[in-house]
């Protein structure tokens, strides 16, 4: 049922996209995310932008290449989606 404080809470008004995660959200999923790879480089990508990138194409429906210009390029999104989904395909899944 819709209450006031349910519509408070999950209320998305003031983010960019309805898909983009809140800081509610990124801190469940802080936690899951593997650090970068050492020896390398240090990450250039902001990973928050990557998974907001990737729940804007679930979300939406959208192909890779619809992705906003305001997102990381659809490259490095997809780079960590597929990544992701050959290394740990059952730990990928989102459960319903």
């Amino acid at each position: 049922m819709w209450t006031q404080e349910n519509r408070a809470r999950y209320d998305r008004k003031g983010l960019r996209y309805p898909s983009d995660l809140t800081d509610a959200e990124w801190a469940v999923i802080v936690p899951l995310i593997p650090p970068g790879k050492r020896g390398g480089d240090k990450r250039t990508v902001v990973m928050r932008e990557v998974v907001n990138g990737l729940m804007y194409v679930l979300s939406t429906g959208c192909q890779w290449r619809a992705i906003p210009k305001d997102l990381p390029p659809r490259s490095t999104v997809h780079g960590y989606f597929d990544r992701k989904r050959r290394l740990r395909p059952i730990e990928f899944r989102v459960a319903t």
